[in-house]
């Protein structure tokens, strides 16, 4: 298998998950590259890109896998799709995947809080106190559930978390888990809005950063 490592940033990031892949075909068919088809009554150029992120979320380290019917140049690849594809997604490196996907464990995650009259004197330290706690329970909507939500503990699906307080924005960094359970980032701000209401932020970000494994080495 495969595997294309691009970032989607700007305006792309409002681009859904569907969309995103219908992209890539696109983008391979007018790049004419030997991409593999399914096979079947229905057939389409098989893409699957891996942690598919949420609409309005930035990251320079998505992963689409594929599979050629012939021997390309990866190097040259790249360069090829980018030709092909709009403005925001930029494919950045391709080469053969060695890792399993169930191997992906972790998110790497920019986090940033922004306030329109400048970041609170104290808002670093509360947050940082929040979610040192032993445990700090959410609740999600999830569709397999018979009452329509889940409860999550936010607390072990988090590490390795570090806060920047800056002149008009809190950043937060750190490692969030990818799946199995996975945690999304805008559950932690939503603790943050019910738990420390007067820290409640203006606008909110989300960069995924890197995608590691269960050492916390860089996913291949």
């Amino acid at each position: 298998m495969l595997r294309l490592i691009f970032e989607k940033t700007g305006r792309a990031r409002y681009i859904s998950h569907l969309d995103l892949m219908r992209t890539f075909q696109r983008a391979f068919f007018r790049t004419g590259l030997p991409i593999w088809h399914t096979e079947g009554f229905n057939t389409h150029a098989f893409v699957s890109i891996a942690l598919p992120l949420s609409v309005g979320f930035e990251s320079c380290c998505e992963i689409l896998e594929f599979r050629l019917n012939e021997d390309c140049d990866l190097t040259a690849l790249p360069a090829q799709l980018n030709a092909a594809l709009p403005e925001g997604i930029v494919a950045l490196r391709c080469y053969e995947g060695t890792e399993a996907t169930k191997k992906l464990t972790y998110v790497n995650y920019e986090v940033t809080l922004g306030y329109h009259s400048g970041t609170p004197q104290t808002a670093a330290a509360e947050l940082a106190a929040l979610l040192a706690q032993e445990s700090l329970v959410m609740r999600k909507k999830s569709k397999k559930a018979k009452c329509g939500f889940t409860e999550v503990d936010l607390i072990p699906l988090m590490s390795d978390l570090q806060f920047d307080a800056q002149a008009d924005a809190l950043v937060l960094t750190g490692l969030f888990r990818a799946q199995n359970p996975g945690l999304n980032p805008d559950l932690m701000v939503s603790a943050l809005r019910e738990h420390l209401p007067h820290l409640a932020p203006d606008t909110t970000q989300f960069r995924r950063l890197a995608v590691l494994n269960e050492q916390k080495q860089p996913f291949v």
